[in-house]
């Protein structure tokens, strides 16, 4: 059987280096577009780099996530921390909105404010960071995908949000040049478009989050699985209820297996045990099986 704190360890250390990579690009990707903004003289792409800055913090918040959720359980979270996955998602959501607000205030202010069209260099910039954030979203999806991690999925969803502000600054700075004057703000209220979006997914993302923490079902094909495996144990006739909840990079599941109700609780116990060891080893993200031992319904207790 697969060491489950072992395989948990891999996982975690995946969804880390994932974070570093990106934290990294974040950092340089914010300077380059808030020089570029502010020498282009384009708010589309100052805002742009306000997204990246939130990426930095949010990348560090997913870091203290991980640390956290991968931490044993103690006598205090004897389920462990896996919460702390969720949570720190959830504080990502948040922080998106409140770079979507800022966003919002500074590009209206933008707006009433008379002032020159954007520099045509700005273009350059733009595409650069749209081939480096999605090129990190497609890297930082495909791990957190692989390891099942919430916060890292946000997290690679928050470089693709990333990615779109910049194709809408592009938008908008291209008008902007094209039109020339009277269309100078063009770029602010491409800026506005883009925290549209930041938005959109802000909300989609806390309502992940918020799912599992809540411990909402995992998806069918691993109760399934579970069942599958379950019945698949000699000594058991049937299953009554299989409940399963994610914690973090773990799963805990809840099954109440029927057996034949004259066998002694020594039998009983191994059938348990047996169904347990045996969903571990082909779901090392399981961490713990609670199984609930009942006698079948045919029986004459006399």
């Amino acid at each position: 059987m697969r060491n489950n704190s072992l395989f948990r360890g891999q996982l975690v250390s995946k969804g880390i280096k994932s974070t570093l990579v990106g934290l990294i690009f974040s950092i340089l990707l914010a300077f380059i577009k808030g020089v570029a903004g502010i020498l282009g003289n384009s708010y589309a792409l100052i805002a742009d780099a306000i997204e990246s800055v939130s990426d930095v913090i949010t990348s560090l918040i997913v870091l203290v996530g991980l640390k956290i959720a991968v931490k044993p359980a103690d006598q205090d979270h004897p389920y462990g921390h896996g919460k702390a996955e969720p949570l720190a998602a959830l504080v990502v959501a948040l922080a998106l909105l409140i770079a979507a607000v800022i966003i919002i205030i500074q590009s209206i202010h933008e707006i009433i404010t008379p002032h020159h069209a954007p520099a045509p260099f700005t273009l350059l910039v733009l595409v650069l960071v749209v081939i480096v954030k999605e090129t990190l979203f497609r890297f930082v999806i495909k791990i957190g995908e692989s390891v099942e991690s919430t916060v890292v999925k946000i997290d690679a969803w928050h470089h693709r949000g990333d990615a779109i502000t910049s194709v809408f600054a592009f938008v908008g700075i291209t008008v902007a040049l094209i039109g020339g004057e009277g269309f100078e703000m063009a770029d602010d209220y491409a800026a506005l478009c883009a925290s549209g979006v930041i938005i959109f997914n802000a909300v989609r993302l806390a309502r992940i989050s918020l799912l599992e923490i809540m411990d909402t079902a995992p998806p069918k094909d691993i109760i399934e699985k579970v069942k599958e495996i379950g019945l698949s144990v000699e000594g058991v006739l049937s299953l009554e209820k299989c409940f399963a909840r994610k914690m973090g990079f773990d799963y805990f599941i809840d099954l109440h297996v029927i057996v034949d109700g004259k066998i002694s609780v020594f039998q009983g116990h191994e059938i348990a045990h047996k169904v347990k060891d045996r969903i571990k080893s082909v779901f090392p993200r399981i961490s713990d099986v609670l199984v609930h031992i009942e006698p079948n319904d045919n029986l004459n207790f006399k």
